[in-house]
């Protein structure tokens, strides 16, 4: 992919999205965007992507598959206090569950399209992946890293430069787990 230039990434984008909508974990494809584009614009093509299939599923769910949605959420405890919190405070309540990986992604981003969220809430919030991305993008790119030492292309000092990057995943790991507390504890409030 990453030889193919923007068609490569145009085409990593389109399997996120069809990822996304059929339900496959994202977390391979994240992981690998790190690997293959780099943490930047690993981030950005997932990101983009996420997004573009979280608001297919999200259509599929409110116009296409309803009933079927509405039976798979039936018995899911925290669903109907969301659902509940969501016609007071669509964006806040969709932008929590982001930032918290509790949620299954991709079941709810089908379960959105039941509730009374607007679309235009639903994609606004869709800023809450993007520290979890940045996450496993980052994990993928340091895995690629890895995959390289000892070759010609880590030139330069390389303790320095493994140095820099397990600090940064430290601290990306440590904002996203404070993040992730926070929205806990605030849809926790809002929910209850």
């Amino acid at each position: 992919m990453e030889g193919l230039g923007s068609v490569g990434a145009l085409a990593f984008i389109a399997l996120y999205i069809i990822a996304t909508v059929a339900f496959l974990p994202g977390s391979i494809l994240t992981l690998g965007a790190g690997v293959v584009f780099g943490v930047v614009m690993g981030s950005f093509y997932v990101f983009i992507g996420a997004t573009i299939g979280a608001t297919a599923a999200f259509l599929v769910g409110r116009y296409l598959a309803r009933n079927w949605v509405a039976k798979k959420i039936a018995d899911k405890k925290n669903f109907g206090a969301i659902d509940r919190a969501v016609g007071e405070e669509g964006f806040k309540i969709v932008l929590l569950t982001r930032l918290s990986p509790i949620f299954p992604f991709n079941l709810l981003n089908y379960a959105y399209g039941v509730t009374g969220v607007s679309l235009k809430d639903f994609v606004l919030a869709s800023i809450g992946m993007i520290p979890g991305t940045i996450m496993y993008v980052y994990i993928g790119s340091l895995a690629g890293s890895i995959a390289t030492i000892g070759t010609q292309s880590q030139p330069g000092n390389p303790n320095a430069q493994w140095a820099i990057r397990i600090i940064g995943f430290i601290a990306t790991v440590a904002v996203t787990i404070y993040v992730t507390k926070l929205a806990r504890k605030a849809l926790e409030t809002e929910v209850l």
